[in-house]
């Protein structure tokens, strides 16, 4: 489940017609973004396998924090250079350049630049109970996912669905978004932890 985490940060994002503007004026909007999160994994027949919880943050561009709750001990950082995954069961760091780590994902969506049409194709799902929904499904088929779904409640993003090559479904809800605070730089600073192993860079 450690590793899958971190995967999931490096997954591709969505895009489309309705709520194709919803995800730019979300995008041109916000420079920077705090939410907690509750994400769970399903299996092909839906049955979940996995959950998690914790704390999203970011600040454009390239900079972002991801801190688990649950499972603990779990910190995604990217600092504008380098991407830093730290597990705290395993005493270990991971360390890769931001932007050979990240690619098409959400992080680089969320946190770099406005330039979705490039990496997707995008399709206007249309509205499902309160949200406005789209689908992005990623150009080259590098990103490890068949396609991403996002729900946005008026210009927020409310929810992510994120379904892999192998048949699982990532759903991950932002129940408090909020646009614009005030982020403490020494967020997206990271250090490896004496005694951790550095892996990478």
């Amino acid at each position: 489940m450690k590793y899958y985490l971190f995967v999931l940060l490096m997954l591709p994002l969505a895009a489309s017609a309705s709520s194709l503007d919803r995800l730019q004026h979300f995008l041109r909007d916000t420079q920077s973004a705090r939410s907690h999160f509750k994400q769970i994994v399903l299996d092909k027949q839906l049955s979940t396998i996995q959950e998690a919880s914790g704390v999203m943050q970011f600040s454009r561009p390239g900079k972002f924090r991801w801190t688990y709750d649950q499972p603990k001990g779990q910190l995604i950082v990217g600092d504008g250079e380098k991407l830093w995954v730290y597990d705290a069961d395993l005493k270990q760091v991971t360390v890769k350049k931001l932007d050979q780590a990240l690619g098409q994902t959400p992080a680089a969506l969320l946190a770099g630049q406005n330039e979705i049409e490039k990496s997707f194709r995008l399709k206007d799902l249309g509205k499902r109970g309160t949200l406005e929904w789209l689908e992005a499904i990623p150009k080259n088929g590098d990103g490890g996912f068949e396609n991403i779904r996002m729900g946005f409640n008026g210009d927020l993003l409310d929810v992510m669905e994120l379904r892999d090559n192998f048949g699982q479904t990532t759903v991950i809800r932002f129940p408090d978004m909020e646009r614009n605070p005030k982020l403490d730089p020494a967020l997206f600073k990271f250090s490896p932890p004496k005694g951790a192993d550095v892996i990478g860079e």
